[in-house]
């Protein structure tokens, strides 16, 4: 079993193409499903969605088991990360420290993440990890 920590839009794509996850387990950021309402929601804004097809992946959504942390550890773990990257947000930090407490894995495609995760948790791309359970 394998610990995967997942962002926003890998998520959102593991709803959409029913990816199963076996006996793997997922994990996000407190945050993680506001984080994927509001791609949702840029998509029906954007009009390239329509709005019950972006309700029904958000209820999918709810059906989704991820383990999502919002800690002391976890916030104190976030401040250090941003610290060190010197990055002014502190929400991808906040997946980094996530993914390097509680996950074998981070999972996802954002070059800036990757970057951070130099080091500090090992990175899988989309593509590789939809491979993997394949």
């Amino acid at each position: 079993m394998t610990r995967f920590a997942i962002d926003a839009p890998t998520a959102l794509r593991i709803v959409r193409e029913r990816v199963p996850l076996g006996e793997h387990r997922l994990v996000g950021t407190g945050a993680l499903r506001s984080q994927v309402m509001q791609l949702l929601a840029d998509e029906v804004r954007a009009g390239s969605l329509d709005e019950p097809t972006a309700r029904a992946e958000l209820e999918a959504l709810a059906g989704l088991t991820v383990r999502l942390l919002a800690d002391r550890v976890s916030r104190a773990t976030a401040w250090r990360i941003a610290r060190r990257l010197d990055w002014a947000e502190i929400a991808p930090a906040e997946l980094l420290a996530v993914a390097s407490l509680q996950a074998d894995v981070l999972v996802t495609d954002d070059d800036r993440l990757a970057a951070g995760a130099e080091g500090v948790v090992e990175r899988m791309r989309w593509a590789e990890f939809a491979a993997a359970l394949s």
